[in-house]
């Protein structure tokens, strides 16, 4: 089996890259550099460099029928000052089409995307009364486009468009300063550990088992479904920091209720791993204790 990934090269698309191959299946890695490369040398790895923006080029280099599976993580401003740039957003949404018009091309039988739980966020806060999203939201806006624009048109086309909800991804390999990475720095730094009251409901999965996810999804996965990619242990943010800081910082406890919290509580049920068990056989191994470990051991050791 042979498999397409856009974004190769970054956290999640090389996590992926890596549990592929391992499953023995070779892939066309995309990605805009590969210069400094997060990916293992094997004979099963072909690389392209080329934006997505670009990405019909690919009809031309490419014979029909090659490639099975094309997984698409490839997301501008996924981090940083353009999560919150409506244009930028807005145009990962479309560029996720071409990806996807271009995988059909091709002749490719299953479109796997990346989506996330923010899309659920957006959902539960847009549209409830007098709620007051900040602009951290618009980054689930372009994902929620992105989902209902490819669906309706993967159907047209006869393309099988398997959507995941990743929770939120962590782990060694990670260099954004998303939630957990900046928390892990704080301790390392012995910096004041400051959060919300942490009511609001969350989760949390280890790289190693987002990359083992997506590997099943791309097998077993079935179409015009969206899969929650979690561990299948949600709860409210506060017991996930007190877990953190029983493990990793011990002599430096965190404040609760400092920060304060605009957002609206997603109910428990959104974070249910049910149809990738089901029709996947899929389990998180990695244990929120072990992962914030494996994470604050290589953040040290890389001095990040």
């Amino acid at each position: 089996m042979k498999a397409i990934v856009t974004g190769a090269n970054g956290f999640v698309g090389s996590a992926v890259v890596k549990e592929l191959i391992k499953n023995n299946i070779e892939i066309l890695a995309i990605d805009i550099s590969f210069k400094n490369s997060r990916l293992p040398k094997s004979e099963k790895i072909k690389t392209v460099e080329i934006s997505i923006e670009n990405i019909f080029c690919l009809e031309k280099i490419l014979n029909k029928k090659t490639y099975e599976l094309f997984y698409h993580f490839a997301w501008v401003g996924s981090t940083g000052e353009l999560r919150t740039d409506e244009k930028i957003q807005v145009q990962n949404a479309l560029w996720t089409v071409n990806c996807l018009k271009t995988a059909y091309n091709i002749g490719c039988k299953k479109f796997i995307c990346a989506g996330s739980i923010m899309e659920h966020e957006v959902n539960e806060t847009i549209y409830a009364q007098e709620s007051c999203p900040g602009l951290a939201y618009i980054y689930g806006v372009g994902k929620v486009l992105a989902h209902e624009l490819c669906k309706p048109i993967a159907n047209q086309l006869g393309i099988e468009l398997i959507w995941t909800y990743i929770t939120n991804a962590y782990g060694v390999g990670e260099m954004s300063p998303r939630f957990i990475n900046t928390t892990l720095r704080k301790i390392i730094n012995h910096e004041k550990l400051e959060f919300t009251s942490g009511i609001q409901n969350y989760d949390f999965i280890y790289i190693d088992d987002v990359a083992n996810a997506f590997y099943l999804l791309g097998i077993y996965g079935k179409a015009n479904k969206g899969y929650l990619i979690g561990s299948g242990n949600a709860k409210p943010l506060r017991d996930f920091i007190i877990e953190m800081c029983n493990t990793n910082a011990k002599d430096n406890p965190p404040l609760f209720g400092n920060v304060a919290f605009t957002g609206v509580n997603v109910p428990l049920d959104c974070f249910s791993i049910d149809e990738i068990q089901h029709d996947c056989g899929f389990e998180a191994k990695v244990s929120f204790s072990e992962g914030t470990k494996r994470t604050i051991d290589w953040l040290r050791k890389e001095k990040l």
